[in-house]
């Protein structure tokens, strides 16, 4: 691909040169002569303006018929040339003398006109949506922070691995899992008959994944450091801005680290993105600081030029208590903090990003690492701003005694887990990861505030649309 896209033309310097242009038409104004149409390809949030002057003879008449035609949407080649502009806020357009129509866009069926839409109605037409400034903007920022997911573990050691997304286990013990079968369900309702599970395509009741976790465990025992960054799914009942039934799940696991070296990595990560974030995408930034949630930008550098707060559970239980009058739910020992403690938290006692540390194990899942006390465990949340908790991880268990143990508390069957018990019969050390769900991240990035208008297919209860 030879063709400049628009966000390198807008960095060209301001002197004349032929070039092709090729976008989709955000708007059009005439003035006099001059027809000024705004084009834009995805690549930045700015488009490039492209002025048609009449008064000197510069375009020829299909030009005039094809401009008259043109609406928002239409996708469009133009040429000309590339010269200093005289409108504020761009150093160049395009001084334009031919212009071919490649894909219309009525103005009778197009849903997208310029005006403003409601996010709500956006989300039903979700095919068209990353063409509005909003969702081109979500779009990029998106993609720079996935790329700089693998830019920070490949840089530090980490190996990239790929967990499976179909399993036949429960790594966070919630049982609220999707099953996959081949099984016709259909057929057995209609006959009454219980399903048997050994006819089924694997054998056994199988499902789709919650976490990558466990498996990814068992490569950080090979490979000393490992991530992954795929896909995830909870059959949660919950129809909130703040839950997805599939969504993209980050979760680095590094053998030989405790919950010190967990703490500092996740730190690290969190600074890494929102510097990314506040470098590389500035103008989608500094959109949503103006249209989505004034203060975006001044958080995020908040929380890059901060020391994060460690506390343990307790004491931030007691300082809770301090403050019992100002919550809906009011925290107590062994409460499993709410969104509005964890807010409290941040933005009321450390006044900046907090990690909370060493739970009740009654809390927290059957692989996290007991402390010495017996009532908690080696567990972290890391708690920013305006959000609460944004990445969960723990120092896992390496004692196969310990494991066995809490799992039976649990009720849970070793036997079903043997391959996992395995890394601690066999050369068994520390280790430690944590999980951060992206769609969470680039809520916080972007002000957006339902998680269904960061993904760009959102499913939820309900909603497995296009």
């Amino acid at each position: 691909m030879t063709r400049p896209l628009i966000k390198e033309i807008l960095g060209f310097p301001p002197e004349s040169q032929d070039l092709a242009v090729q976008g989709w038409v955000r708007t059009k104004r005439e003035l006099k002569n001059l027809i000024f149409v705004e084009v834009y390809d995805g690549s930045s949030f700015d488009g490039i303006q492209c002025t048609f002057d009449r008064g000197n003879g510069g375009f020829s008449p299909s030009a005039e018929a094809t401009l008259t035609a043109l609406s928002t949407g239409c996708a469009i080649a133009v040429t000309g040339r590339l010269v200093p502009s005289p409108a504020s806020g761009q150093a160049v357009e395009i001084a334009a003398y031919g212009i071919e129509l490649i894909g219309d866009a009525p103005v009778e069926t197009y849903p997208l006109q310029k005006k403003r839409h409601s996010l709500e109605f956006l989300r039903e037409i979700a095919h068209l949506r990353a063409r509005t400034n909003t969702f081109g903007a979500v779009a990029r920022t998106r993609s720079r922070l996935a790329f700089g997911v693998h830019q920070f573990f490949q840089n530090r050691g980490f190996q990239y691995v790929h967990t499976p997304i179909i399993t036949a286990n429960d790594a966070e013990g919630a049982g609220a899992m999707f099953q996959v079968t081949t099984l016709d369900l259909d057929a057995l309702a209609v006959s009454g008959k219980v399903p048997d599970y050994q006819r089924d395509f694997f054998g056994k009741r199988s499902y789709l994944t919650v976490s990558g976790q466990l498996e990814a465990e068992t490569y950080a025992t090979a490979l000393s450091r490992v991530y992954t960054f795929g896909p995830t799914f909870r059959a949660e009942n919950s129809n909130t801005a703040r839950h997805l039934a599939e969504f993209w799940m980050i979760e680095p696991e590094a053998a030989f680290a405790d919950l010190e070296d967990n703490m500092r990595l996740a730190e690290d990560f969190l600074k890494f993105l929102f510097e990314i974030a506040l470098k590389d995408c500035a103008e989608d930034l500094a959109f949503f600081d103006a249209r989505i949630e004034k203060g975006i930008i001044a958080t995020l550098q908040s929380v890059l030029d901060s020391r994060f707060t460690h506390i343990t559970y307790t004491d931030a239980v007691k300082e809770l208590e301090k403050n019992t009058a100002v919550f809906e739910f009011k925290p107590f020992w062994g409460c499993d903090l709410q969104s509005e403690h964890e807010k409290f938290l941040t933005e009321k006692i450390a006044k900046g990003p907090v990690i909370v540390t060493d739970y009740p194990k009654e809390i927290k899942a059957f692989y996290m690492k007991l402390n010495a006390d017996e009532k908690t465990v080696r567990a972290m949340d890391v708690l920013v701003p305006r959000l609460g908790e944004i990445i969960g991880g723990s120092q896992r268990e390496e004692s196969l005694s310990r494991l066995e143990k809490r799992m039976l508390e649990l009720n849970m069957k070793p036997e079903d887990y043997g391959w996992y018990l395995d890394l601690r019969r066999y050369g068994t050390v520390p280790h430690s990861g944590f999980g951060m769900g992206f769609e969470r991240l680039i809520q916080y990035v972007t002000g957006m505030a339902n998680i269904r208008d960061v993904i760009p297919y959102p499913r939820a209860v309900g909603q497995a649309d296009f």
